[in-house]
């Protein structure tokens, strides 16, 4: 049997950028265009990378270019690469000037808008010169970019399927039925899930983790969510609940700063499921920087305070 020799290529930062400019403009022109400079240079490079890598990367068309499957896996590669590369780039230099660590973290809307930030401030109080950036992403990408390793820590809730990550047990919150002084739901102290169906309501982002949960379990008992509006934040759901535009399903505890100066009412959810579990997410533990686990072992004392 006649033996494939494996092709090897050096990686090329400027022709992998190159590379990401003409698939995202769709056109070689444009894309030169965009990086200042000639089109004859870009073609020259997609040309070398089709021959190191040894398959075609581009379809040719008249419109303009469109990536091959081979293509669009080196295109899902090459933005996670450059992406890292300019992370490096920027940490290195904070070093320079003084930081001792740099700890990137991925989180749910509601990690973000519950507690995750004061997490972080009060362990930056604790250990000065290390530095954290927190980036908001709906939980199935917190996972999928930790897998790809674009990311190192997550935090979301523990519905979402985390795979073969490790997981550590964070906080929790308790989901409510939000409803406007008028609604029909308005004089009740409970509620459960499914008689909150009958009514319109204004749902998180269609990609969410809770816009996907809710959706399951309405269609468990036979029924749907008549999400009449979506939103990406608590507050924008908040002021359109006060324009009895619909209810919403919100954690409690990202009401606190709307529900009382807008006149709303907060009714619990009697379904078990409304305690809701969040966990830290990281591929290992073992493997990360002191001062990424110095953060995660910080979340893990604070959690259970």
């Amino acid at each position: 049997m006649k033996s494939i020799k494996k092709r090897m290529w050096q990686v090329d930062f400027v022709s992998l950028r190159l590379f990401v400019a003409v698939c995202e403009e769709a056109n070689i022109a444009h894309a030169a265009e965009r990086e200042s400079i000639a089109a004859s240079a870009i073609s020259k490079r997609i040309a070398d990378l089709e021959y190191s890598i040894g398959t075609p990367l581009l379809l040719r068309h008249r419109a303009g270019v469109s990536p091959t499957p081979a293509g669009e896996s080196l295109l899902q590669h090459a933005r996670i690469v450059l992406r890292n590369v300019e992370r490096m780039q920027a940490e290195l230099s904070e070093y320079a000037i003084g930081v001792r660590g740099h700890i990137h973290i991925y989180a749910s809307v509601s990690a973000v808008v519950e507690f995750l930030p004061d997490d972080i401030s009060a362990f930056l109080a604790m250990h000065d010169g290390i530095k954290v950036d927190m980036e908001e992403r709906v939980s199935g990408e917190i996972v999928r970019t930790i897998e790809e390793n674009a990311t190192a820590i997550g935090v979301c809730w523990d519905f979402a399927d985390t795979r073969d990550l490790q997981v550590l047990p964070y906080k929790s919150d308790h989901l409510t039925a939000l409803v406007h002084p008028d609604h029909p739901l308005a004089g009740r102290d409970s509620v459960s899930f499914e008689e909150t169906l009958e009514f319109d309501q204004v749902g998180q982002h269609p990609d969410s983790m809770m816009n996907l949960f809710l959706r399951r379990l309405a269609a468990k008992s036979g029924k749907s969510v008549i999400n009449r509006i979506h939103v990406a934040t608590f507050e924008a759901a908040c002021r359109i609940v006060r324009a009895n535009l619909g209810m919403s399903i919100i954690p409690a505890e990202a009401l606190q700063p709307y529900h009382a100066q807008l006149g709303l009412k907060i009714i619990p959810l009697t379904d078990p499921w409304a305690f809701r579990r969040f966990v830290i997410c990281m591929r290992d533990y073992e493997a990360l920087p002191l001062p990424s686990r110095l953060f995660v072992d910080f979340l893990r004392t604070d959690s259970k305070t």
